[in-house]
């Protein structure tokens, strides 16, 4: 019998759990004569500010050992070029969701994209960057600081009747304490993690390998890091999570599932492989069904601790 993998969330469906995360997949419409869109559940468009961004000079991007380094600065054409230019043609998958990922230095600008947002068709959620490493004002400062993102949350759920969804920074003491700030101040969702602060040295030049420094390490190195991070925010709040960092194989899947996130989100791995997410809704299926599990959404928080019980 076919699994079921449809999953809920945020007052959502999606035909299964695995989303495209935002960066890694351009504004969606770039990769439909390589991703069969209407096969992965949704994508995160590249974070949406008010006015363009050209991001930071290169080099912007290092490989590391189990990974990559990126120092992009949210490069991206504009809230406003994405409703005229973008969105219309993504309405030719409406079993894709597209969730559009906010970005701002103020919290003025978080709410003009909203605001932009809310009067076009077609937009499923909103996630909101508070974790960006790559920029020196917004973004991160938002999300470690509990008093700020309380406020921009609640500004934001104020304007808008679309799912909002969170996407905490790793980068913090706790991330069971800023899920929770998140969640009181009306978030329907998280998002974590984000890319580690982190940085490369070519040791022949005596240089640092990227124009900016400093950089995000993803990729497979910050998954442990980050299936623990999910594992504690899941058990501090009862809104649903989207959990990424590092995965590119189902079992890396099933393995946030069960530690209590309701979808997940695949970023690095389309790097080394454009249609990584496709293959992995069929890969994901498969382990279903070889495991015997009916619904994917029953992993959802299934993780047990025998020695605990």
């Amino acid at each position: 019998m076919k699994p079921d993998m449809k999953v809920h969330f945020a007052g959502l469906e999606l035909a299964n759990p695995i989303i495209a995360a935002s960066g890694t997949f351009g504004y969606g419409i770039e990769f439909e004569e390589i991703v069969a869109l209407e096969q992965i559940g949704a994508f995160v468009t590249k974070g949406l500010s008010i006015e363009p961004m050209a991001g930071t000079k290169p080099p912007r991007m290092v490989p590391t050992a189990a990974g990559m380094l990126n120092a992009i600065g949210l490069q991206n054409i504009g809230v406003d070029e994405f409703i005229l230019k973008k969105l219309p043609e993504l309405r030719r998958y409406p079993a894709c969701k597209v969730i559009a990922n906010v970005f701002g230095y103020r919290v003025a600008d978080y709410l003009a994209v909203v605001e932009r947002l809310n009067d076009a068709d077609g937009v499923a959620a909103y996630e909101l960057n508070v974790s960006c490493p790559n920029v020196h004002e917004g973004g991160m400062a938002f999300g470690a600081d509990a008093g700020a993102l309380e406020h921009l949350v609640a500004r934001i759920k104020a304007i808008t009747r679309r799912p909002v969804i969170v996407k905490l920074s790793p980068n913090l003491t706790s991330i069971a304490q800023m899920a929770k700030v998140a969640a009181l101040a009306g978030a329907d969702a998280l998002s974590l993690v984000n890319t580690f602060l982190a940085m490369a040295i070519d040791a022949e030049t005596r240089q640092p390998l990227l124009h900016n420094v400093t950089g995000g390490l993803s990729g497979p190195a910050i998954k442990p890091i980050a299936l623990r991070m999910v594992y504690e925010a899941a058990q501090a709040v009862r809104i649903p999570i989207l959990g990424m960092g590092g995965i590119g194989s189902a079992e890396d899947a099933v393995e946030f599932l069960l530690a209590g996130a309701t979808a997940v989100q695949v970023g690095t791995a389309s790097y080394a492989d454009p249609r990584a997410t496709e293959k992995l809704v069929k890969q994901l299926e498969r382990w279903c069904r070889n495991h015997n599990v009916q619904k994917v959404s029953s992993l959802t928080g299934a993780l047990t601790i025998p020695w605990r019980q």
